[in-house]
């Protein structure tokens, strides 16, 4: 990239690279506008401001669809990381202004009960009873999602994202559970998964938006698929079917005889590690510190009921 190039760049403002990344990742001008909440001529004037300012074409139409050209590909890998940095300057400028976050956002999968996640929040909040919080509740790649948008400051779910760093907070335990009449409970006989095949298996619906993963056997012929770990529950509960459920959320149901567990002749029980990931940890405020804090102290012993 020649001189003259880096001078013009820095001429684009961040508006621009805004709007180039939106009508990328949007695959057009109208959709891009959308997402802006900017008319769609705003979006294509501000495009052609930085195509001048650069001298390079960043877009072809075929026909309603914005195609990048390689330059429009390279711009958007360096515009990306430096609207990162952006946000994490204004983020942190903000922090040293007022010193205490206003708010802390988390995103926690699923698999740890709402309800562990809640206590760790009223000790938080002895400490910091001024700061809002928002919890989103995710399954899977949703947790990823949201630490890759840069929607939350804390995550905790099973997997850490590329070019992020988590740290483990503990181990999920997940058994195999149905109803004490389903016919698999009734065999006589350990369970095979040709048996588990011939019976509806709940499954949890990945919240992230490209739905990157799906974890364990889910190998039945006949599937139902739901959004919480609670609404499985339920349906397992009527006997319309069979999960493997993290302990967490089944001890009360196995002790009172409301659940079983499945008699699966291999792989009964499975463990899924539990990561705790900052956002940003360099730029995080002393509400997100002191939330992570609690956190990892506090949530593997709720989650064990000590």
């Amino acid at each position: 990239m020649n001189n003259s190039f880096a001078v013009a760049e820095n001429k684009v403002t961040l508006e621009q690279w805004r709007a180039l990344l939106a009508v990328i990742d949007a695959g057009g001008y109208a959709k891009a506008a959308e997402q802006l909440n900017k008319s769609q001529s705003a979006v294509s004037y501000a495009i052609s401001q930085l195509e001048s300012a650069l001298n390079v074409k960043v877009f072809n139409l075929q026909g309603r669809k914005a195609v990048a050209t390689p330059s429009g590909e390279l711009l958007y890998r360096r515009a990306k990381l430096l609207l990162e940095q952006a946000e994490r300057l204004e983020k942190s400028a903000e922090c040293l202004a007022i010193h205490v976050e206003p708010i802390v956002k988390i995103a926690v999968d699923i698999i740890i009960p709402p309800a562990k996640v809640l206590y760790c929040l009223s000790m938080f909040a002895k400490d910091f009873p001024d700061t809002r919080v928002e919890y989103y509740e995710t399954v899977l790649s949703g947790t990823e999602d949201a630490l890759l948008k840069r929607q939350v400051d804390l995550a905790i779910g099973g997997f850490v994202p590329p070019g992020f760093i988590g740290e483990k907070l503990m181990n999920a335990t997940f058994h195999g559970v149905s109803s004490p009449t389903h016919p698999l409970q009734v065999l006589g006989r350990p369970v095979t998964y040709e048996d588990m095949r011939q019976h509806r298996q709940i499954v949890v619906r990945d919240s992230g938006q490209y739905r990157r993963h799906t974890v364990g056997w889910q190998e039945a012929d006949q599937r139902w698929t739901v959004s919480h770990i609670k609404t499985s529950l339920d349906a397992i509960r009527m006997g319309l079917g069979y999960a493997w459920v993290p302990d967490a959320y089944t001890k009360d149901d196995i002790e009172a005889g409301t659940l079983k567990y499945l008699p699966v002749e291999i792989g009964s029980e499975r463990e899924a590690p539990v990561y705790l990931t900052f956002a940003d940890k360099e730029f995080a405020g002393p509400a997100t510190q002191k939330l992570a804090s609690i956190l990892k102290e506090c949530l593997p012993r709720a989650c064990e009921g000590k």
